[in-house]
Protein backbone atom coordinates (compact mmCIF):
# COMPACT_ATOMS: atom_id res chain seq x y z
CA UNK A 1 0.00 0.00 0.00
CA UNK A 2 2.77 2.03 0.83
CA UNK A 3 3.82 1.70 -3.23
CA UNK A 4 0.51 3.18 -4.11
CA UNK A 5 1.03 6.24 -1.71
CA UNK A 6 4.18 6.84 -3.24
CA UNK A 7 3.11 6.38 -6.98
CA UNK A 8 -0.01 9.03 -6.25
CA UNK A 9 2.59 11.46 -4.77
CA UNK A 10 4.82 11.08 -7.47
CA UNK A 11 1.93 11.72 -10.36
CA UNK A 12 1.14 15.01 -8.66
CA UNK A 13 4.57 16.21 -8.72
CA UNK A 14 5.02 14.39 -12.50
CA UNK A 15 1.52 16.07 -13.29
CA UNK A 16 3.30 19.40 -13.47
CA UNK A 17 4.68 18.35 -16.64
CA UNK A 18 1.81 15.86 -17.98
CA UNK A 19 -1.12 17.72 -16.69
CA UNK A 20 -3.45 14.55 -17.41
CA UNK A 21 -1.45 12.67 -15.35
CA UNK A 22 -2.09 15.00 -12.33
CA UNK A 23 -6.10 14.29 -12.56
CA UNK A 24 -5.49 10.86 -12.75
CA UNK A 25 -3.30 10.77 -9.57
CA UNK A 26 -5.35 12.72 -7.42
CA UNK A 27 -8.22 10.71 -7.83
CA UNK A 28 -6.24 7.46 -7.16
CA UNK A 29 -5.48 9.11 -4.19
CA UNK A 30 -9.31 10.00 -3.42
CA UNK A 31 -9.75 6.08 -3.55
CA UNK A 32 -6.66 5.16 -1.67
CA UNK A 33 -7.57 7.49 1.53
CA UNK A 34 -11.26 6.34 0.59
CA UNK A 35 -9.99 2.89 1.21
CA UNK A 36 -7.82 4.10 4.59
CA UNK A 37 -11.21 5.67 5.84
CA UNK A 38 -13.31 2.39 5.71
CA UNK A 39 -10.32 -0.01 6.95
CA UNK A 40 -10.29 2.05 10.29
CA UNK A 41 -13.90 1.76 10.54
CA UNK A 42 -14.23 -1.97 9.81
CA UNK A 43 -11.68 -2.12 12.98
CA UNK A 44 -12.90 0.18 15.21
CA UNK A 45 -10.95 2.70 15.75
CA UNK A 46 -12.01 5.81 16.43
CA UNK A 47 -9.15 7.62 15.28
CA UNK A 48 -10.38 9.10 12.22
CA UNK A 49 -8.90 12.56 11.94
CA UNK A 50 -5.94 11.51 10.21
CA UNK A 51 -7.67 9.78 7.27
CA UNK A 52 -10.11 12.54 6.91
CA UNK A 53 -7.56 15.28 6.83
CA UNK A 54 -5.50 13.56 3.91
CA UNK A 55 -8.72 12.23 2.06
CA UNK A 56 -10.25 15.86 2.32
CA UNK A 57 -6.76 17.01 0.72
CA UNK A 58 -6.87 14.73 -1.74
CA UNK A 59 -10.40 15.83 -2.43
CA UNK A 60 -9.23 19.29 -2.69
CA UNK A 61 -6.41 18.21 -5.14
CA UNK A 62 -8.63 16.52 -7.40
CA UNK A 63 -11.43 18.97 -7.43
CA UNK A 64 -8.88 21.96 -7.99
CA UNK A 65 -7.33 20.24 -11.25
CA UNK A 66 -10.58 19.57 -12.73
CA UNK A 67 -11.76 23.07 -12.37
CA UNK A 68 -8.22 24.05 -13.83
CA UNK A 69 -8.57 21.92 -16.87
CA UNK A 70 -12.26 22.65 -17.58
Amino acid sequence: MGTVLAAGAVGLLVGFAVPLLRVFAAAGLVLYFIGAFIAHLRVGSRKLVGPAVFLATAVAALVLNLTYHA
